[in-house]
């Protein structure tokens, strides 16, 4: 018997959740597990049913689609991710990706598409709208000479020109808007982005780097 794909559907909309659900459960070898309806419910949802795939939306209350990306990298379980979003950002698209996802879908993708996307990721495998595969084949091309803070999303940015501030998390989180547990998230992909093992490291990179002026730096190690 052929291993059945369990999928958690993460949209904010019901109407989309239910229709993801409805084309999903009228597939063979097919099912829906959970549904969540922001960022934090989707992280609770994933941890609970351990799905094989799962379908997220980037914009969700609370915590948003990356957040949700930059948490599950932190835990043990780390499902295939397929992006499914009307968020139409290259740059987006490419920090998902870089954040773990293996698909990156338009709404406007045919149910066809959606569906042959799901199969693929629980296989390992990877569908990207035609706009993303030419903006990782672009930035791939002149990577070897791009600064380490091209790594980095605009957000982690922000959150790396704080913490070289010598600024705790929760301050951090005050600043930008944020949640302190997604602040930590940040703050995780940020030493692994850059290959670093502290935030005293990183506030030092931040420092070299220019990303705040050497006068701005305050003690890094304030968690």
């Amino acid at each position: 018997m052929d291993r059945v794909v369990r999928v958690v559907i993460a949209d904010d909309h019901a109407v989309v959740r239910q229709g993801l659900r409805f084309v999903l459960e009228q597939e063979p070898g097919i099912e829906v597990a959970g549904e969540a309806a922001d960022g934090v419910a989707a992280v609770a949802e994933t941890l609970r049913h351990r799905p094989d795939v799962l379908l997220l939306d980037m914009r969700m209350p609370g915590l948003d689609g990356l957040g949700v990306l930059l948490q599950l990298s932190t835990m043990d379980v780390r499902p295939a991710v397929v992006v499914l979003t009307s968020y139409a950002d290259e740059g987006r698209a490419l920090d998902a990706v870089r954040a773990g996802a293996l698909s990156y879908l338009p709404k406007t993708a045919s149910t066809d598409r959606v569906v042959e996307a799901v199969r693929a990721a629980a296989a390992g495998g990877s569908i990207l709208d035609p706009g993303v595969t030419a903006a990782l084949v672009h930035r791939v091309r002149r990577a070897a000479g791009e600064s380490p803070l091209n790594r980095l999303s605009t957000r982690e940015r922000d959150v790396l020109a704080e913490l070289s501030r010598g600024r705790s998390n929760r301050e951090i989180a005050r600043l930008l808007s944020l949640g302190e547990q997604t602040v930590k998230s940040y703050v995780s992909s940020i030493l692994t982005k850059l290959d670093l093992q502290d935030r005293t490291q990183a506030a030092i990179f931040g420092l070299q780097h220019g990303i705040v002026p050497l006068g701005d730096a305050l003690d890094p190690d304030r968690q």
